[in-house]
């Protein structure tokens, strides 16, 4: 890393650390690449690709409410 000679360089903490929430960032994505469409990025306005963002977590709540009920 490079840094300005009237800097001393940061310290790192050594060996693996898990980083907190990490999990959730990691499931969700996991879960969006279930839809086709949002496996590669299709959509030239950024908007769009929200939206379909919105649609294929509103099918996977829908899904765990219909499962919850029966």
């Amino acid at each position: 890393m490079w840094v300005p000679k009237d800097q001393e360089a940061p310290t790192y903490p050594a060996g693996f650390q898990v980083l907190k929430w990490r999990w959730i960032v990691e499931r969700t994505l996991a879960w969006l690449n279930f839809n086709r469409r949002l496996s590669k990025d299709f959509e030239l306005l950024p908007t769009t690709s929200e939206t379909w963002i919105y649609i294929a977590m509103s099918r996977l709540m829908l899904r765990r409410l219909a499962k919850a009920k029966s």
